[in-house]
């Protein structure tokens, strides 16, 4: 588990390494645990030769891998460790669109771990494809439920420059690391803590979520979405936001959904909650299978495949 000292100076520290990839035009793009575990089984232990190692792939580095002074200040802040001659990342930084993203380093076994993945870029794609447009002087007021990194929220205030962007996440360092990655990428937000939209106030014009949708033996919160396998917390904030949507407001909702004897039980349960709010939408599958080493799991053994799936309600 990676805590922050407390204090400004950890989120410095972390800007700074932002600022030094940017610098170098540094882009990764993160990839499933699966690929990214046999991507190191074929580097055989070679170690890193470049800061996409470093901070994509979590390998091993020398301490000429880096500036001196940066290396020093990742140190004091436990956010590099010694590990016999070598040091490593506690943090890996993706890329999407020119921006940056500090997530937690490969692998993500802590019960607080940051997540950043093939759902993250499927989710900003699909927030892309799907953003409404402000009235005319009406700044957008949007929600990004269950931030993580904060990828969402700071797509969203990209594309609708104005807007406010709230960011929210239960899973603390999640938050924090959402506001060092807003901070990077030059947009304001605010940050709210707490348990999906029991955390902030008003109604909004636009509800983004990607909540995690496995089953989870460990909870690790980047991963687990509640019973039912793994649906329960989809269907919670599917359902909540629906409640706080504005007139003409959007649900812009990333999931995942185990597929039981053909049938999609998300969806199901979610069309009352669809019909009760009024709400016209389009909901599709984004990709057909994905995680299906979840299948080896007693608890998945009935599942046809888990496929990823993508939500957008217009509230009327």
């Amino acid at each position: 588990m990676l805590t922050p000292d407390g204090g400004a100076t950890f989120d410095a520290a972390l800007r700074a390494l932002l600022q030094h990839l940017r610098e170098q035009a540094y882009e990764f793009t993160t990839v499933t645990p699966l690929t990214h575990a046999r991507v190191l089984a074929n580097r055989q232990g070679i170690p890193a030769t470049n800061l996409r190692d470093i901070f994509g792939w979590s390998l091993g580095f020398s301490e000429r891998a880096m500036p001196a002074a940066l290396l020093d200040l990742l140190l004091l802040h436990g956010l590099v460790l010694r590990e016999d001659t070598l040091y490593r990342s506690r943090v890996r930084v993706a890329s999407f669109d020119g921006d940056l993203f500090v997530h937690s380093a490969f692998p993500t076994l802590a019960n607080d771990a940051v997540f950043f993945g093939p759902d993250t870029y499927r989710f900003l794609n699909l927030i892309r494809d799907h953003i409404p447009v402000a009235a005319a002087g009406k700044p957008l007021r949007i929600a990004d439920v269950g931030c993580g990194s904060g990828a969402g929220g700071i797509l969203a205030a990209r594309l609708r420059v104005g807007a406010q962007v709230t960011l929210n996440d239960i899973n603390p360092l999640a938050l924090r690391y959402a506001g060092i990655n807003s901070a990077s990428a030059g947009v304001d937000v605010e940050l709210a803590a707490g348990d999906a939209l029991s955390a902030v106030t008003g109604d909004f014009d636009v509800v983004l979520s990607n909540p995690p949708y496995l089953e989870d033996d460990a909870g690790r919160a980047y991963r687990h979405g509640g019973g039912d396998l793994g649906r329960a917390l989809s269907v919670k904030i599917g359902a909540q936001a629906l409640q706080r949507l504005l007139p003409c407001g959007r649900l812009i909702l990333y999931t995942g959904v185990a597929i039981v004897n053909g049938v999609d039980h998300f969806i199901r349960e979610m069309e009352p909650f669809l019909g009760q709010a009024g709400c016209t939408y389009t909901y599709a599958e984004i990709d057909p299978d994905v995680f299906g080493e979840e299948l080896e799991r007693t608890l998945y053994r009935q599942a046809d495949r888990i496929a990823a799936v993508g939500l957008v309600a217009v509230k009327a």
